[in-house]
């Protein structure tokens, strides 16, 4: 089973490997992640399209806005790594 805190992580490596001028490591849980680091919509897809190479984790276009905060990520996210 994976937990939050490891879903956080794979996140955050991604985003890590995306934003690569940005500093990952303060990110707030519950602030829009646009807001903190500078992602337009094409690092966004990017972040999608990562998850589904390296987590086989398929996000459907209506199911972004689950993805605007780390807190709301991990929420959406967690169940799909656990099945």
């Amino acid at each position: 089973m994976v937990t939050n805190a490891e879903v956080r992580t794979k996140v955050l490596d991604i985003i890590a490997d995306i934003a690569l001028d940005d500093d990952v490591t303060g990110i707030k849980d519950d602030v829009a992640l646009r807001e903190q680091l500078d992602l337009d919509s094409m690092d966004f897809l990017d972040i999608v399209m990562e998850l589904k190479k390296r987590h086989k984790i398929e996000v459907p276009q209506e199911d972004y806005p689950r993805l605007a905060s780390m807190a709301s990520c991990v929420e959406y996210l967690v169940p799909k790594f656990n099945q």
